[in-house]
């Protein structure tokens, strides 16, 4: 990866940061567990297993479990790509996540006694593999399905110049890394805001905007691959 501040897939991480606001949101609303990341659950399964509240204590660990699981599966999808070359690693990420999506919204359509298990399951798998496959761009380190980390690196960073120029009385542009990330953080509060609002309002059948985003994306990088490679 180059290090180029406007990368030509910053699109990408927006569509991305989106797709992980949309799906943690709506997954939270509809699963009550965090499905983007790990943390949230880690606090809430201790509560629950305190509160001898056994099934959701399992669905918060399941979220971990799938989630994680999501990033290895990412890389080997990523190494049989290298061996396939028409074989594109973030088409086939987006592909499984829709099949993942659709997969959760089954399970709640059919209200079995473990559907929203499973939803969690699907739906932390499907961001465990977004986070795995796309996790830089413009040469920085993002993450698309959480915001935490960014976060606190963007503020150091920061905080750090606006010491320095101080010191030396000098003034300078604003980094465009820092616009980069500010840009990631406003896609993902957005793409929450479509989720809590989608999943509230029409219950399971939210979850499906989270295939639309993806689909979109798929249909965008498409249209730049094709562009990009060359005529035989």
């Amino acid at each position: 990866m180059n290090s180029d501040v406007h990368p030509p897939d910053k699109w990408l991480s927006l569509g991305f940061a989106l797709m992980g606001g949309y799906g943690d949101a709506a997954g939270f609303v509809l699963g009550k567990a965090f499905t983007g990341h790990v943390t949230g659950n880690l606090v809430l399964a201790p509560i629950s297993l305190v509160a001898h509240d056994w099934r959701a204590a399992l669905a918060h660990l399941s979220a971990v479990a799938c989630f994680l699981a999501g990033i290895p599966l990412s890389v080997l999808v990523a190494r049989l790509s290298a061996e396939w070359p028409y074989w594109q690693t973030l088409t086939t990420v987006l592909v499984m996540e829709v099949i993942l999506i659709a997969a959760a919204y089954l399970a709640l359509t059919f209200r079995a006694t473990s559907s929203v298990e499973i939803f969690v399951i699907c739906l932390s798998l499907a961001l465990g593999l977004q986070n795995g496959a796309f996790r830089r761009t413009g040469g920085i380190s993002v993450h698309t399905t959480y915001l935490t980390g960014m976060i606190t690196g963007l503020i150091a960073t920061e905080t750090e110049n606006l010491t320095l120029q101080g010191a030396s009385g000098l003034t300078t542009a604003l980094d465009p890394k820092f616009e980069l990330l500010c840009g990631i953080w406003v896609a993902f509060v957005l793409g929450a805001a479509m989720g809590a609002a989608a999943a509230l309002h029409f219950k399971e059948l939210g979850i499906l905007g989270a295939a639309f985003i993806l689909f979109a994306i798929i249909v965008r990088h498409l249209m730049a691959v094709s562009r990009t490679r060359p005529a035989s």
